[in-house]
């Protein structure tokens, strides 16, 4: 599954409230070393190693296809994938008021490591803080 308009469709009606991946930005994501796709064109993690640390940049699934358990799977999937290709530890950025996601990552054993104030805009309520979350992969 590399189709960077799928994805990027899928991405923008995830997160409604944010700026969603264009085409070629995706594609641009894609394309560059170290990245590696899990799941499928409803649900996915795309992210990157780069040396020993693993960074999910985004996890999307579309709103039809949400509670399945496909965001575990593509979760899970990406996390054996950065560890084959060398990665000790995964890290990500969550909203803090992303409680759905939260529990997800937390169900997959990642703590907090960090806090950013005011990160996500929000369209109609003040900015979401972004939650730094990581977790060991080995």
């Amino acid at each position: 599954m590399s189709d960077a308009a799928a994805l990027a469709a899928t991405h923008a009606a995830a997160f409604v409230d944010e700026r969603g991946w264009s085409t070629a930005e995706m594609a641009a994501l894609l394309a560059a070393s170290g990245t590696i796709l899990t799941g499928d064109a409803t649900s996915f993690v795309l992210g990157r190693v780069t040396l020993d640390e693993a960074e999910i940049l985004t996890l999307a699934t579309h709103p039809d296809h949400r509670r399945q358990g496909r965001a575990g799977i593509a979760l899970d999937a990406f996390h054996a994938a950065a560890a084959a290709a060398g990665a000790q530890t995964a890290f990500l950025e969550v909203a803090e008021d992303n409680a759905a996601a939260r529990a997800l990552y937390a169900a997959r054993g990642y703590t907090q490591a960090g806090r950013r104030q005011s990160y996500y805009p929000r369209a109609d309520a003040p900015p979401a803080a972004a939650l730094i979350l990581t977790r060991a992969l080995r």
